[in-house]
């Protein structure tokens, strides 16, 4: 079964027509009241009470079927445990008498998992938590194809954010992965996810986010100098390519102008000083050499 559009009319119409009918039917039954007091007839009689309980009935009817719809709001509709549609558009509505109604938000809402204690691709526990953004597009399967849609959007959440942190590491050591830390990737991945496992509870997932990320409070230390460790080395990686780049032109420079001649043992040693002085991480001391070259 679909989603489908309820038989509805306009509310205030069917409130004028209700409050017309009710006031006929209740002249006429105290029209025949009175003459049947005056004329001493029992058919009258039962004739205006007839009338009047017809009209008491039809205004009970009527009433049952009068119902308000919010902005962003569905009334989903069913008759007798069988379902006839949804109203979603706000307004006054009367719908079929004696037929229940039940209330659906169709607001966008906001889910935010607890923190979650799991193991990432590479076996280290982490804490993760993540916000989920959702609204109800179907309301006949919020309503019918799960018990309750916004518990079932909370486990739902959890599990994928559970299966998110299993499948990517913490921190990615090469380009060839994605970490929990890359924002946008990871964000698409799980609102992609969330949409699938949803969809069966008439669930649209607007946005998902990871709201918090890290190292459980056992390992958290030594992953920090783990952290610390490996920004040193791509610092000192980095400036020893640049030490080498600038040192090859300094060679190349000094070759091309001629500013000097240097046997393979002087540009050894001139590259070996330049290292020094590039690479180092304290400030060098120069030494002044007032001798010849080669002493």
């Amino acid at each position: 079964m679909e989603l489908r559009s309820a038989f509805r009319v306009n509310g205030f119409v069917v409130l004028l027509g209700w409050l017309v009918a009710t006031l006929l039917l209740g002249a006429a039954a105290v029209l025949a009241f009175i003459s049947a007091t005056k004329n001493d007839g029992g058919a009258l009689a039962w004739i205006g009470a007839v009338t009047a309980f017809v009209a008491v009935m039809v205004v009970f009817l009527l009433a049952t079927g009068l119902t308000i719809v919010n902005p962003n709001e569905a009334k989903v509709v069913t008759f007798f445990g069988r379902y006839i549609g949804s109203v979603s558009d706000p307004g006054f509505f009367s719908v079929v008498p004696l037929a229940d109604r039940k209330s659906i938000s169709l607001r966008v809402r906001n889910f935010e998992t607890q923190k979650l204690k799991v193991n990432d691709a590479d076996g280290n526990p982490v804490e993760i938590a993540a916000v989920v953004v959702y609204k109800v597009v179907d309301s006949f399967k919020a309503a019918f194809a799960v018990d309750d849609y916004e518990e079932y959007v909370a486990t739902q959440s959890e599990a994928a954010v559970r299966h998110l942190a299993t499948t990517h590491p913490y921190d990615a050591h090469d380009d060839s992965r994605t970490s929990l830390r890359d924002g946008a990737e990871v964000a698409e991945e799980l609102t992609v996810e969330l949409r699938e496992r949803t969809l069966t509870a008439g669930i649209e997932v607007v946005e998902a986010r990871i709201t918090h990320l890290a190292y459980a409070p056992e390992i958290a230390q030594a992953m920090l100098v783990r952290q610390q460790a490996a920004q040193v080395v791509a610092a000192r990686t980095q400036i020893v390519e640049g030490a080498v780049g600038m040192v090859a032109l300094a060679l190349d420079r000094l070759a091309e102008q001629g500013t000097v001649e240097l046997d393979e043992e002087r540009k050894a040693n001139m590259v070996s000083n330049l290292l020094v002085v590039l690479c180092g991480d304290r400030a060098t001391q120069p030494v002044v050499n007032t001798g010849s070259l080669y002493s």
